[in-house]
């Protein structure tokens, strides 16, 4: 919801698409800053807690930004102030939450959980752009960040109810309590990815198409006025869609039981990514591209699923937090590929921008497949059994 919300109230402000990819950049900042950050203090303190106090400060951000915009008081600036504290709280809570993950649930149903999770985060990605869309055209931008507040509050009493099995918060208790210092901690965890070749992999692959692709969503008000004629409706039914695509290639990837491991799967996903935004941005009509759109969202999503699942699999439970701090600054960086789509997008136009950032996706995982031919033939429960054999991790 937030995305389509300060979208639009910035492009209603400035009508100005440069603006698009900076309100987007400045929500990176943050993740940027502190997602490594985050990663350790998920390692070392209460996720729970950590998790709580984020949605808390998210939601009192949404209230102060929809009582500017009620009062006719809301200025540009105001959306990126609002941005820079909603990315720093969004960095500390990422981690928090997929850690969390298997502090509930264990090993032995990681696999599935992360899959359950995904396909739940993209049912809200295509229900919060809709409802949005819908609550912008018929009561307002500020009714529709009054009702993010309230879905914050809503969460943080169910987060406050979760009970995490002692065996597990155990662990991040012995971990917290430990000699090593927080910069030893930071430093540990950027090792570990450098020396496991393979993580390494899975960061850039993961990285990459987030970078180059995913802003592309940033230019849906551009699509929505300027190609099909539109409102924040049709923005709302674009995203929507994308949403649904990612929804349904999450919980296909959460039945496919061992296959789920697979580097063959997980690379045609990447490429299949960038390959369905090449489409869209040549779409003549609404219909086509909403496919397409559909199609992008079941790609990216099943490729980033198995890559965080493979990751969070892999890693070992003291440095789980860390690495996924690590991880999650694809996120972190998205916002900078917005940047640079918005600059695109304002001397080329929006479709043409779209079309190169999907063929750099394109190009991006055949390039993967040359120099790291190791991840095509990835299958997880073989190598997880390696490494049990060798006591270690290459």
């Amino acid at each position: 919801m937030d995305q389509v919300t300060r979208t639009w109230l910035i492009y209603q402000l400035t009508g100005s698409s440069l603006q698009l990819g900076f309100v987007s950049a400045v929500r990176g900042i943050p993740l940027l800053l502190f997602g490594a950050i985050a990663g350790v203090v998920a390692d070392r303190y209460g996720r729970k807690a950590q998790l709580v106090i984020a949605q808390v400060v998210n939601a009192i951000l949404n209230v102060t930004l929809a009582t500017l915009v009620l009062t006719h008081t809301v200025q540009p600036w105001h959306v990126y102030v609002t941005g820079f504290l909603a990315g720093t709280v969004q960095a500390f809570q990422q981690p928090a939450r997929q850690v969390l993950i298997n502090d509930l649930v264990g090993e032995k149903y990681l696999l599935n959980a992360i899959s359950l999770n995904s396909a739940a985060l993209n049912l809200s990605r295509s229900v919060g752009p809709a409802l949005s869309g819908l609550l912008i055209s018929g009561i307002g931008v500020d009714m529709s960040y009054y009702a993010q507040a309230f879905l914050y509050v809503v969460a943080t009493v169910w987060t406050v109810q979760i009970k995490i099995p002692e065996t597990r918060q155990a662990t991040v208790s012995s971990i917290g309590s430990g000699t090593q210092s927080f910069f030893a901690s930071t430093k540990e965890g950027f090792a570990y990815v450098i020396k496991n070749k393979l993580i390494l992999a899975l960061m850039v692959l993961g990285l990459a198409p987030m970078v180059l692709g995913m802003p592309f969503m940033s230019l849906m008000p551009m699509f929505a006025i300027n190609v099909f004629g539109g409102g924040s409706e049709i923005q709302g039914l674009l995203l929507g869609m994308t949403g649904v695509g990612a929804l349904l290639g999450a919980l296909t990837i959460a039945s496919l039981g061992r296959k789920q491991g697979s580097g063959k799967l997980m690379m045609i996903g990447a490429a299949g990514f960038g390959l369905s935004l090449i489409l869209f941005s040549r779409s003549p009509v609404l219909w086509l591209a909403a496919v397409f759109i559909l199609i992008g969202g079941f790609s990216n999503s099943s490729y980033t699923t198995q890559d965080q699942t493979i990751i969070q699999t892999l890693a070992p439970a003291t440095l789980r937090g860390r690495v996924l701090g690590i991880y999650l600054l694809n996120r972190a960086l998205t916002p900078f590929g917005s940047l640079l789509a918005g600059l695109l997008a304002n001397f080329l136009g929006a479709p043409t921008a779209v079309m190169y950032m999907g063929l750099s996706c394109v190009l991006l995982v055949i390039g993967i497949r040359i120099f790291a031919p190791g991840i095509w033939h990835l299958d997880l429960e073989q190598y997880k059994k390696s490494q049990q054999a060798n006591n270690g991790y290459s």
